[in-house]
């Protein structure tokens, strides 16, 4: 959300979100410690994406954005700033892993690729009628690659297999890859970023709020959390299925609307930890 109306002043930040981001990054400095992504590193990325949202999301009515006020704003030297600025930065989406979900989805949300039941069909790799794999993949990436080339990458990535009868089946639990990192840290970045983006959006009392809600429990066995991770599975499985069909239908329902430039994302996440022990007196 953009706010033009930030204070240059310099300000404590509230107590309450620094240990918040606090315990949010612990998990991500995990993960860059396990890749070795230093902290020199971050930094430098840090200094590159404060300068673009500043330069973005903070602009001053009728006055263009110059160096020294982003070097104001973010803490960045201005001649960091200054080469930031002109430095070309990596395109924000992946085009795989686009392709990917726009062929699941369509798989589980078009009717000539479903049985009665809702369920997806097992398709034929091509076939000169009907539906097949090369008719899905040519639906949503038209000429510009070859199924095979998709099928392949489905099955080592564990999306599909291959039945007895040699038809394509899609693993319809298969919504994150077991395999594929680059898939799998497109989606990392790109559901922690939108549920990031919903919470600073009601932190900073944005209207309307956006739904963001959770449960917690704790002082569960095992045994408990397995029937819980089963219902879940089961339950979310089925809520993102729903939700897919219905926003599918609607998407062709809106093409060629002036106002169609909207787009959200739903997403489900299960966390399973054991309780850290608290010392005496907390």
């Amino acid at each position: 959300m953009a706010d033009s109306n930030i204070p240059t002043a310099v300000k404590e930040p509230p107590a309450a979100l620094s240990k918040a981001l606090a315990h949010l990054l612990r998990p991500l400095v995990r993960l860059l410690l396990h890749f070795q992504i230093t902290y020199p590193s971050l930094s430098n990325l840090l200094k590159q994406v404060y300068v673009e949202m500043a330069e973005q999301s903070f602009p001053l009515d009728g006055k263009p954005q110059t160096d020294s006020r982003i070097s104001l704003l973010t803490g960045v030297h201005r001649k960091d700033v200054k080469r930031l600025r002109h430095s070309p930065t990596e395109p924000p989406c992946n085009a795989t892993a686009s392709l990917g979900s726009q062929l699941i989805a369509r798989w589980l949300s078009e009717k000539e690729y479903q049985h009665s039941d809702g369920t997806p069909k097992k398709l034929p790799k091509a076939a000169d009628k009907g539906p097949s794999f090369a008719s899905l993949v040519a639906s949503v990436a038209k000429h510009d690659i070859r199924p095979g080339v998709v099928l392949d990458e489905w099955l080592r990535l564990g999306a599909a297999h291959i039945d007895e009868d040699g038809s394509v089946c899609l693993n319809t639990e298969a919504f994150v890859p077991q395999h594929g990192f680059d898939d799998k840290a497109y989606f990392f970045g790109k559901h922690l970023h939108d549920h990031i983006s919903a919470g600073a959006n009601n932190l900073l009392g944005a209207l309307p709020p956006q739904f963001d809600r959770g449960v917690f429990y704790n002082r569960l066995t095992p045994e408990s959390i397995e029937q819980l991770q089963g219902l879940i599975e089961q339950q979310a499985s089925a809520l993102l299925k729903s939700i897919n069909k219905e926003a599918k239908s609607l998407q062709e329902q809106d093409r060629g609307k002036s106002g169609a430039r909207q787009q959200f994302n739903l997403g489900v996440y299960f966390w399973v930890e054991k309780e850290q022990k608290k010392e005496r007196g907390q």
